[in-house]
Parts: C-alpha cells; structure tokens; sequence
C-alpha cells in the first residue's frame, strides 16, 4: 500500500483549455452548440451549417470564422447551458466515440488550433457550469461511495450480474488473457496503416471485475445513460452496492492522472492496440494501459470522472520511455474494483429505455 496518495490526486476544476485539449471535450462542445443553432423540425442555423461543411472541407481559416459567429448567435451569456442541455451534448459525445478508425473529416476541422481558439466560449461556459450548476457539479467530483450503482443490461447481449467475490483470480485471468493476446498479434506487420484490428479498449472490460457508476436524482445509474460502443440495449437492472470502508480509489480527474497509473503499473499492449490506436490517434509507436493486477497491490478500485474522461479520452498520451497510453472503453464516471471491496446494499432496480426521461431511461413498471 503507498504511503500517500500520488502526488497528482485531487479533483481540479474543468477548464476550458483542457476541454479543447481532447476530442471529448471538442465533441462535447460542438454537440451543444449543435443543439443550441439546429430549430425543432432539424432546421439548422445557416452560420452553424458553413461552419460544419469548411470543417469537413479542411478551411480552417472559414471554420473558425463561422464558428465565432455562432458562439456571438448562441448568447451563451445570456442564455447559458442548463443540466439537460450539457447531459444530453454529454451522452452525444460519449456515443459517437471511436478509438478504431481514423477521426472524420468534421473531428479534424475542430481539432485545428483556429477552431479551438473559436470553441473557447463554448468550453468556458461549459467550465463554468460544471463549476456551478448543482446537477452538473457531479462531473468533477470523485466517486460517490454512498450511491455506486452496477448497471446489468438485460435485453439482446446481456451483461453479467456484479461478481463481488474472486477479484483477484479474475484479475490474473484478465491478464493472461491480455498477454496472450499481445503475443498472437506478434506475426502481425508493423505497418500500422494495414487493417488489422482487435482489442481497442484499456479498461479490464470483459473481465467479469465489477464496474460501478454513480445514482442520480433521475437515473438509477450513470452507467445507463454514459456507455462507448452500446449494443442498443433497452432495459436494464441497477444493482446498489458499497465499498467497504477504507477502500483506497485512484482517481483519473486528467491526462497526468492516467499517464501516472500507466508509468506506476505498465503493461505493454503494441502488437494488440497498434493498428486501431493509431489511425485513432496518428501515434505509431509503443503503446502501454495499465497492468491491472500489479495496481491491485495499492489500490481497491479506479476511477474515471466525468472531467477526466472528457479531457484523456481519445488521446495519445505520453507514458514515458517513448512510450504512449490511451484511455479508451472506459465510460464516464465508471469505478472499476479491483478487489473483493464491494458488497450488496439494496433490491436491485429494472430500468427501460423512454424517450421522454429526462436521460433516456425510467424505471420499468
């Protein structure tokens, strides 16, 4: 067990600059503006739609134009961004993530430092928000020990019932199962343009370990409405669960957070991620996550926040010794144990998808 906490922890605030850092950040700033300059009825603001296209057509000097035109029509002083606006430009985001192809023509436009420059207000508003609104304010925050949620989907591609025992034989389980894997993709050519593909995610996805996400006043898990990749599911089951006291959380609230986990503990997944992550990213070098067995000597459990998902997500991040690291599969807000450290503390809660829930989801009659 460390002696202390790494010197990174801590939960700083959203700011704006880390937001355009990250295509998450980006995305969640263009999908409010999306939906702030697009009418009901799909009639979409004609400054907000050049926008769009000079970004598809690489004319950053006529994106950014737009784009300050649209901020100045959007009035965020005015009229600024409420909790459902930022949760629904949020779920946009976190749905249309990819760490398998290369970004579209419309991510790259944005990704432009001229178009960043012109998203200013937008991520500023956005910071301010999550500084200050009370139902948003959660994005920043650390896990929330007292209502952590396991969110079983149960329709087509079910998910699992949470295993709250035998963390640790999972946990090696996973991480021969990775290795394995790092050395079947061996025989692979280097050539990270060619087409192969296969594992994209650096979570301990499909491990059978526990993944917790936070209740809300209006959503029996975060974990419902915030998930990469779906399979369209359309019910659910919320498992309430605790931590048992003391349990020691890492959290990720940034890019330094996770590139310190990944140097702490690193396990080196070339051969497996090199093709997806690069035409994600451009990065064709070396490529560690972290070695999940070797962190549950020091830590129960892992958390991503919602601000540290938006400005990490996505990105290649350097991991030291050359070496870079991605978080990817890994939703907002999710907690993932590391250890035996939860138990059952309630009935479990059937949930079903519902157009007109404030988050796309009400508890099943």
């Amino acid at each position: 067990m460390p002696s202390a906490e790494p010197a990174l922890q801590g939960q700083p605030g959203l700011t704006a600059d880390a937001l355009l850092a990250g295509p998450g950040g980006r995305s969640l700033c263009v999908n409010l503006l999306d939906d702030r300059l697009t009418a009901p009825g799909g009639r979409v603001n004609r400054a907000w739609a050049d926008a769009l296209h000079a970004a598809r057509m690489g004319d950053a000097h006529r994106c950014a134009s737009k784009l300050s035109e649209c901020t100045a029509v959007a009035d965020l002083a005015a009229v600024p961004f409420d909790g459902s606006a930022l949760m629904a430009g949020l779920v946009a985001a976190v749905d249309f993530a990819s760490y398998r192809a290369e970004p579209d023509a419309e991510d790259l436009g944005m990704a432009t430092e001229t178009a960043r420059a012109a998203l200013r207000p937008v991520a500023e508003a956005v910071a301010v928000a999550a500084a200050g609104l009370p139902d948003v304010r959660w994005w920043t925050e650390p896990a929330d020990r007292s209502r952590q949620r396991h969110t079983q989907f149960l329709d087509e591609h079910p998910t699992p019932e949470p295993m709250l025992t035998g963390a640790a034989e999972l946990a090696r389980a996973w991480l021969a199962d990775t290795l394995e894997e790092e050395r079947s993709a061996q025989g692979r050519p280097e050539d990270p343009a060619l087409s192969y593909s296969g594992r994209w995610w650096s979570s301990p996805a499909h491990s059978g370990l526990p993944a917790t996400t936070r209740e809300l006043p209006r959503l029996g898990a975060v974990g419902l409405a915030l998930v990469e990749d779906g399979l369209g599911w359309q019910s659910a089951r919320c498992w309430p669960v605790a931590p048992r006291k003391g349990t020691r959380v890492y959290e990720i609230s940034g890019p330094g957070h996770w590139a310190e986990l990944v140097q702490r503990y690193p396990l080196d997944v070339t051969e497996s991620r090199r093709h997806d992550w690069c035409r994600a990213t451009r990065w064709a070098g070396r490529w560690l996550i972290p070695d999940y067995v070797a962190a549950a000597a020091d830590w129960d459990a892992i958390h991503v926040s919602v601000a540290g998902y938006l400005t990490t997500a996505g990105k290649a991040i350097p991991a030291g010794g050359g070496a870079c690291t991605l978080l990817a599969g890994w939703d907002p807000d999710t907690t993932w144990w590391l250890s035996d450290a939860l138990s059952r503390s309630g009935q479990p809660e059937d949930w079903r998808t519902d157009d007109q829930a404030v988050f796309g989801w009400a508890r099943a009659s």
